[in-house]
């Protein structure tokens, strides 16, 4: 019952009540009510029914207002395990499920902040480590060549290589953490255009194909998309999914001879990419869930292999945000393949376009 009807029905008894009780008396002891016995009942009824009205509102009132009081406490001292159980239809109970509703909500976003900063605090800690790792090298064969220890023209050449590898896999890092704060923000600055699938794909193929071959893999490229099928996409960011598809080929390549197999289909109205390596492979309890962010099939820090956990998260927020989705199947031992698709571009007619804008 509403507070209003409470309020109104309250008035009605202490009006009916009296009148009810004294047409009663009267009729039952109609020789006995004098003037001064109608007075006296009619004061005690009264004040009889206001009290008991007074406590029924008091307590539909007192109730809910101390729950939401002691609610209030409970939030102020920082516990938000905790909840109001109501089952009334009044304001106060209308009142008690919203406070308990914002309740939950602060539960929610306080244990979202909590995730946040484990994972801000876990990414810190693999990029320290991914950081450390080429500096310690760098550092070593920069003290190497100032020593004097690279003395041969083929050793410096060697020393310098490797130097550059190194900074390499830091501006590698260091770009994958910049752009990963765009992800979290939502500030990846797309530009989307056509892109005729067999040319765009066959240049990344090439790409690919030559930074393989210096590091000593077999790359193998196949397209089955007609020639005139077109995609719309951001080229740069497709460029970083592939990859960052293949870096991850590559740093858990398990086989001494390491084959990556890159193939486009036609799969109705989307294209289907699939990168596909004869690595280690990932466990099932794994492959669920290599693209959130921060997650490592590789929990040990000891890995020079580790990553920062986020190349397969970007991976997925593009997709995505292209209308495509991403995933994998993997054999451990055996290898991985991942999977993307994005829609085809297809143009309507302009006969279509102006029967529909007639109809």
């Amino acid at each position: 019952m509403k507070i209003r009807e409470k309020i109104i029905t309250g008035f009605a008894m202490i009006i009916v009540i009296p009148q009810l009780l004294l047409a009663a008396a009267l009729f039952a002891f109609p020789e006995k009510m004098g003037g001064r016995e109608m007075f006296l009942l009619t004061t005690i009824t009264l004040m009889v029914t206001a009290a008991c009205v007074g406590v029924w509102l008091y307590r539909s009132i007192h109730g809910p207002v101390n729950r939401l009081r002691r609610a209030t406490q409970e939030i102020k001292e920082g516990n938000l395990d905790f909840q109001l159980n109501t089952s009334g239809e009044d304001e106060f109970s209308e009142l008690t499920r919203d406070f308990d509703e914002m309740r939950v909500r602060l539960k929610e976003s306080a244990e979202e902040k909590l995730l946040l900063d484990k994972e801000n605090k876990e990414l810190i800690s693999n990029i320290s480590h991914d950081l450390k790792t080429p500096i310690t090298a760098v550092k070593g064969y920069v003290e190497g060549i100032m020593d004097g220890v690279a003395d041969t023209p083929e050793k410096m050449d060697r020393y310098i290589k490797t130097i550059y590898n190194k900074t390499t896999e830091m501006d590698h890092l260091i770009n994958e953490l910049t752009f990963y704060s765009k992800i979290d923000t939502n500030r990846i600055p797309y530009t989307f255009s056509k892109i005729r699938v067999e040319d765009y794909f066959s240049d990344c193929a090439s790409e690919v194909g030559l930074e393989l071959e210096t590091k000593g893999f077999e790359f193998l490229y196949s397209n089955t998309v007609e020639p005139d099928v077109i995609v719309i996409a951001d080229a740069e960011q497709i460029k970083r999914v592939i990859n960052n598809l293949i870096s991850n080929c590559i740093k858990y390549m398990d086989k001494p001879h390491g084959i990556i197999r890159m193939r486009v289909k036609d799969v109705g109205d989307f294209i289907q990419i699939e990168i596909e390596d004869n690595g280690k492979g990932i466990g099932n309890k794994d492959i669920a869930n290599i693209f959130d962010r921060f997650y490592r099939t590789d929990i040990s820090r000891n890995s020079a292999k580790g990553g920062s956990g986020i190349g397969l998260s970007i991976v997925r927020k593009i997709i995505e945000d292209h209308g495509g989705k991403v995933w994998a199947t993997s054999h451990l031992g055996e290898g991985t393949v991942v999977c993307f698709v994005l829609r085809k571009y297809q143009e309507v007619p302009v006969n279509e376009q102006n029967t529909d804008h007639r109809r």
